[in-house]
């Protein structure tokens, strides 16, 4: 939802899943065998996979700096997309479910540590890479800051002690100021 907001493009949006049901529904299934979301549906061509629908609007919908005009960008913006989803999503996942959605008295409190320690060694890479940069690929904002700024706002908005990453920390609270990242991303923890 973000990604359609920044691209400016208007959407009919349903909502599946979770509180909402539907995902195991046939004709959901149909279109996305996983039966999880999100789902895409552009005049009747359906994809699936958060990052693939990002890549897929921002090669068909974007420009640059959304979409790198140059293959060597574009393949390091999707370096860090796929670093998101085989490195930090497991761990962030973790953080997510046994800090907010795991009543506090059944918390398993060393599979939060193990979570934070591995979370706390990706995103120093990341803080890393963003000392000489604005955004991911550099000066401008494209399709690698998205996967990273939705986890990045679990990151900081989640409650525990975590370690200063300056330079994470300030990208951050730039995505922040954006009205399309406040509006779809910045939203309760539930």
């Amino acid at each position: 939802m973000w990604c359609l907001a920044e691209l400016d493009i208007e959407v009919d949006r349903k909502d599946i899943g979770g509180a909402f049901g539907g995902n195991d529904a046939p004709a959901y299934r149909a279109q996305n065998p996983n039966g999880k979301i999100p789902t895409l549906i552009d005049e009747g061509y359906v994809i699936w996979e958060s990052n693939a629908i990002v890549r897929y609007l921002c090669d068909l919908y974007g420009t640059a700096p959304w979409f790198p005009a140059d293959a060597r960008q574009r393949g390091h913006a999707s370096q860090w997309m796929d670093w998101y989803q085989t490195a930090l999503h497991l761990p962030m996942t973790t953080l997510f479910w046994q800090l907010i959605r795991t009543d506090a008295a059944e918390r398993d409190q060393t599979a939060i540590n193990a979570a934070i320690a591995e979370c706390t060694g990706f995103w120093a890479m990341l803080d890393k890479h963003l000392e000489e940069r604005s955004f991911i690929l550099g000066d401008h904002i494209s399709m690698a800051d998205i996967p990273l700024g939705c986890a990045a706002y679990r990151w900081h908005r989640m409650e525990f002690d975590r370690p200063a990453l300056p330079n994470l920390r300030r990208w951050w609270e730039v995505l922040a100021k954006r009205s399309a990242y406040q509006k779809h991303v910045m939203l309760p923890l539930t």
